[in-house]
């Protein structure tokens, strides 16, 4: 079905693929995994026509891709849905289903009733729950998914490639997505899919190619491989010990939040988080968890409750005011909220916290750029360059950048949301590392993450969120993925 052979891609200095060759069968769900800058986005890009190959072959159905270009790639049957989605949020699903392509009647005008016709008997056929009138920004990630795959449907694709799919998707999201592709396989359409959630490649994939620093390690059956086998495969390490040893001086308590309350999202929130400690908020996709952040650090209004700061109460009506009393935030959209993609890492780092650098109105750009490169050092970023714009750095990378724009500010309390999504095992394995030095050394944490094993595995404390409400708080030596699923699926207490 399809074959890329001997595909190598150079950018300058960097050797993005080298000699790279994969196959992929008719009705297959091929799993391609690597750390980040492993290639594989490279190599998809060429594959959808996005980027031309310096050397080596695509042959699709057994035609030669002669001179590809992403709409000769499309008309060849392939479809490319990335992590971030590309959909006209203020138009409707029918609308994006056929954009670019809007059907015409004789008069030369759009024939909205055939186009909403045509994408109902699209979902219908897909089995899928999409209102053809419905605005797709009103839609949740899950839906806006099943928009695309039923766009690349409408196009008669033959192989779907899926990036990071889930990064943002609850369990039962997770379900009905893996059915969908399951179901699709079956009529003999290809996937190739990319996940850094190795759990996932076993529950879905048949097949897999590994690639690391641009090169094929191997192509195999799935079901040959476990996951130590995998993850020593792509990091080319042991990574058993994928968690720090907590070393902790836990102090006193440094931020109590009570009461915290926002009508319809937070119902009388309560909890203390103490020096050197790391607390973990765990729930499912819409329990609240990002809205305390956002609310503690003054980016979203409450209405009721109060937020102390070494005793003292503090109210903040924006996050320029938490970051002056000494909070910092790593939000959970860091390509859209923590960084300017097209900025490079000095302007980054440096960007919220200007005023150290000024000099009679002026930025001491030498002491600047002074700080940025004593964080890439201290972080170990990569490529290890401070004039490197972050839209080309890998996502563990710019995660990286955007805890040093937090430290710079001289933060003591940091809430992290989702600091490991999207980013391979071995950059996560980078950060948990960070963040236990940063407690190590008095820094106090909130982290939010939708992965059990690494709310265990890295927090002191486990609080656990179930639609708004908050439900437990637990030791988490004495927790597991099991205790943590039933406090964030228990009936929510009801007020008479």
């Amino acid at each position: 079905m399809l074959v890329m052979n001997n595909i190598s891609k150079e950018f300058p200095g960097v050797k993005a693929l080298d000699d790279v060759s994969i196959s992929v069968k008719k009705g297959e769900i091929h799993a391609l995994i690597g750390e980040n800058g492993a290639g594989k986005s490279t190599l998809m890009k060429i594959l959808s026509g996005a980027y031309v190959s310096d050397s080596g072959e695509v042959i699709v159905d057994g035609e030669k891709i002669k001179n590809p270009t992403p709409a000769l790639m499309i008309e060849k049957g392939i479809a490319v849905i990335y992590q971030e989605l590309m959909l006209l949020e203020h138009r409707t699903v029918a609308e994006n289903i056929f954009i670019g392509r809007y059907p015409k009647n004789r008069y030369g005008m759009v024939d909205y009733k055939k186009m909403r016709d045509e994408a109902l008997r699209i979902s219908q056929e897909l089995q899928l729950d999409l209102d053809p009138d419905a605005i797709v920004g009103d839609l949740s990630v899950a839906k806006r998914q099943m928009v695309e795959i039923a766009k690349a449907m409408s196009r008669n694709a033959k192989i779907i490639v899926l990036d990071e799919p889930t990064a943002t998707l609850g369990e039962a999201e997770l379900e009905g997505l893996f059915a969908l592709v399951k179901s699709l396989a079956k009529k003999g359409i290809t996937f190739i899919y990319i996940s850094h959630r190795l759990r996932e490649i076993f529950e879905l994939c048949t097949t897999l190619t590994i690639l690391k620093d641009g090169k094929k390690v191997e192509s195999g059956k799935v079901s040959d491989y476990d996951t130590d086998m995998l993850v020593n495969r792509m990091v080319g390490r042991d990574m058993s010990d994928i968690y720090p040893k907590k070393e902790r001086n836990i102090g006193k308590e440094i931020l109590c939040v009570e009461n915290l309350t926002r009508k319809g999202i937070l119902h009388d929130v309560s909890f203390c988080l103490r020096k050197g400690e790391i607390l973990g908020i765990a729930g499912l996709a819409g329990a609240g968890r990002t809205e305390i952040l956002r609310a503690i650090i003054g980016a979203d209004p409450v209405d009721g409750g109060c937020v102390k700061i070494k005793g003292k109460n503090v109210k903040f009506r924006s996050p320029a005011d938490g970051i002056r009393a000494k909070l910092g935030i790593v939000p959970e959209e860091r390509k859209t909220q923590g960084l300017m993609l097209k900025q490079n890492v000095t302007y980054n780092t440096s960007i919220a916290s200007l005023k150290k650098y000024m000099t009679n109105g002026l930025i001491n750009t030498r002491k600047e750029k002074q700080i940025a490169k004593d964080y890439v050092d201290l972080f170990h970023t990569r490529p290890g360059k401070i004039d490197v714009i972050t839209q080309n750095m890998s996502g563990g990378n710019q995660q990286k950048v955007v805890l040093s724009k937090c430290l710079a500010c001289d933060c003591e309390i940091l809430l992290v949301d989702e600091p490991t999504r999207g980013i391979d095992v071995g950059a996560k394995q980078e950060i948990y590392n960070i963040l236990n030095n940063l407690v190590k050394d008095g820094m106090s944490i909130v982290m939010v993450s939708s992965e059990l094993p690494e709310l265990l595995g890295v927090c002191d404390r486990i609080m656990v969120m179930n639609e708004g409400h908050m439900m437990a708080i637990v030791d988490a030596e004495e927790a597991n993925e099991e205790l943590l699923m039933s406090y964030a699926t228990k009936e929510v207490p009801v007020k008479m």
